[in-house]
């Protein structure tokens, strides 16, 4: 498959959040601001393409060739741990107000279901190293773009007259929504 079809169906054709509707917490979480979508964002395609550089490789050459396809789950998730394990502490030294901002949330990465749904999709796919990366690379990058336009609709919708009944979480959910369906219209893109 063409590098360039496999980065736009990872970016906006099968976004991560919101057409497969994974990592919902960070992207509820995380979006209230501009600054806090891009820090979070970042973070996340560091960790999803770095962990996508280290588990293809494990699995191809290692779990594979040995027969321990079995302990693929397990040897993913504490590969991303130790990898956000770094980013923390990287970010606690360097930016220490992004990391203050991020709070709990850094606990997420290392539960963020679409870091491990990439690790698994690049061997389902069948895809090569290359491949493996690119793929990463787009759905980290359509994670980034849709907590950008969550913080985008929650500023206006900060300024906008939403009933009482749906202000707060409710108002987010249902903004998710026709962004999601927004992004349908994505479908027909690449065939």
């Amino acid at each position: 498959m063409n590098l360039f079809k496999i980065f736009i169906t990872a970016l906006l054709i099968d976004n991560v959040v919101l057409m497969r509707f994974l990592a919902l917490c960070p992207f509820i979480g995380m979006s209230s601001t501009e600054d806090k979508s891009i820090g979070m964002g970042l973070a996340v395609t560091f960790v999803t393409v770095l962990a996508t550089c280290v588990t293809w490789p494990i699995y191809r050459f290692i779990l594979e060739p040995l027969n321990l396809v079995f302990l693929q789950i397990l040897v993913f998730i504490l590969v991303i741990a130790a990898l956000v394990q770094l980013v923390e502490f990287y970010l606690k030294k360097t930016a220490p107000a992004l990391y203050g901002a991020m709070g709990i949330y850094f606990a997420l990465i290392t539960t963020n279901c679409a870091i491990l749904a990439v690790t698994f999709d690049v061997i389902s796919n069948g895809y090569s190293f290359i491949e493996s990366l690119v793929y990463a690379l787009g759905v980290a990058m359509g994670f980034l773009l849709s907590l950008l336009l969550m913080a985008g609709i929650r500023n206006r919708i900060k300024a906008s007259p939403v009933p009482a009944f749906l202000k707060g979480t409710p108002i987010l959910f249902v903004s998710a929504a026709l962004l999601s369906i927004a992004f349908m219209g994505f479908k027909g893109l690449v065939k």
